[in-house]
């Protein structure tokens, strides 16, 4: 005997209503990232709309849920700020690497460091050439972000070789040097390498004139007296550059014509040409080196260098954007990827069954173009947002003011002069 089927409903329990609900929209939020926002909860469920017109809801039924769209607007949303973020990182990094850093919760939303650094429009210091800089001053030995120290060691008779990495490493040690004073580089060498800038035999003693008696003969200059002043009441006036270039030709004149010595270094030892026995040093004489410890690329220095910041895109202290600062051009953005996104949510269910009988005849669902669809309509609005974005970096906009400037200039030029009546 044939059993008599009585279903409660004729229609299916899985089918997209018309409108969405704002009290349920927190609920269904895989993540929850906006749940405080009322704009983004409103926004949520006015998509429902959107989708249910869009897939022809008022014409056959979608295999959706509100909650479906709503984590799919909470997706498309958190893209957005992705992508955004990211463009705005290639744009700031250079100067703010080293700053400082912040840490994140599960969600990517900020817990510690600088607040809204997103959406904030930096102050433009060239940081990484600046750094580069420092680190090729301190090579130099002019400059750069390192400190440096000097030392001294007594000179023996007739010994040549000495061990400049153990006499400075023994005075960082004892926090003396050889004659019992106190080094400014007390604990600071350890087992770290020392980098050697300058070596010299005595501190330069010397009178530059541009005034007085002698009238600037014996010093060095253009041809001994020319460019210097010439005595009390006769002088030049001479341009700045020309000052300049005698003082470095000045400097190295003490430094290479008067100290009558010359060195080597190889592996933390100095050796000195020629030997101390032939100059006649006295026990009162010493030389000079002024130096560096070869820091660790990641130490800390004396002072807040960043090795603790900010060293890419990872470390950036960007948030998740807010919702309230999303324009309304980010705001169609998002509802656009939301409907992709559901499109591939109903196609992936559909797939589930590829025909369904009737009476009859059977009917084939279109999983695999919705599918197509959806995978190609949120590729092209990542691609146009990502192209839109490279024609507004900060570079292309200084290319592009370069460009109306000289339009301007070209035009002004174009332009009759007025003509000046008197």
């Amino acid at each position: 005997m044939p059993t008599n089927l009585n279903p409660i409903s004729t229609t299916s329990t899985i089918v997209l209503t018309s409108t969405g609900s704002t009290d349920l929209v927190t609920g269904s939020l895989p993540f929850g990232v906006y749940n405080d926002s009322t704009q983004f909860i409103s926004g949520a469920s006015a998509q429902v709309a959107y989708v249910y017109k869009k897939l022809g809801g008022d014409v056959v039924d979608i295999e959706l849920t509100p909650a479906n769209v709503y984590a799919a607007y909470e997706e498309a949303v958190l893209e957005y700020s992705y992508i955004i973020n990211m463009h705005q990182g290639k744009n700031v990094l250079s100067t703010v690497l080293g700053e400082t850093t912040g840490t994140f919760d599960h969600k990517g939303n900020l817990q510690t460091g600088p607040t809204g650094s997103n959406l904030k429009y930096p102050r433009f210091s060239i940081g990484y050439s600046r750094r580069v800089g420092d680190g090729m001053a301190t090579a130099a030995g002019f400059g750069g972000t390192v400190p440096q120290y000097s030392a001294s060691f007594n000179v023996v008779k007739n010994k040549q070789d000495y061990n400049i990495q153990e006499i400075i490493q023994s005075a960082s040690d004892s926090g003396v040097d050889e004659g019992g004073d106190a080094v400014t580089y007390a604990g600071k060498v350890g087992t770290k390498r020392v980098i050697i800038d300058k070596v010299f035999y005595k501190s330069p003693r010397a009178m530059w004139r541009f005034y007085g008696y002698y009238g600037g003969i014996g010093v060095v200059g253009n041809s001994s007296t020319y460019g210097q002043f010439a005595d009390d009441s006769t002088f030049e006036v001479i341009p700045t550059w020309q000052n300049k270039m005698q003082a470095i030709m000045y400097e190295d004149s003490i430094t290479t014509r008067t100290s009558n010595y010359s060195y080597e270094l190889i592996d933390g030892k100095i050796r000195l040409f020629p030997t101390p026995s032939y100059w006649g040093f006295s026990s009162e004489d010493k030389m000079w080196v002024k130096f560096h410890v070869d820091l660790e690329a990641f130490a800390t220095g004396s002072y807040d260098s960043g090795v603790q910041g900010v060293n890419n895109v990872n470390t950036l202290p960007f948030d998740n954007l807010p919702y309230n600062n999303i324009n309304s051009m980010g705001k169609q953005w998002i509802r656009k990827y939301c409907l992709a996104l559901c499109k591939e949510m109903l196609g992936q269910i559909r797939g589930k069954f590829t025909t369904l009988p009737i009476p009859g005849e059977s009917v084939t669902l279109n999983h695999s173009e919705l599918l197509s669809q959806a995978q190609t309509e949120q590729q092209n609005l990542k691609d146009k947002l990502k192209e839109m974005l490279k024609e507004m970096e900060y570079t292309a906009l200084a290319k592009s003011d370069q460009e109306i400037t000289d339009a301007a200039a070209n035009v002004i030029k174009a332009s009759p002069l007025p003509i000046f009546v008197g």
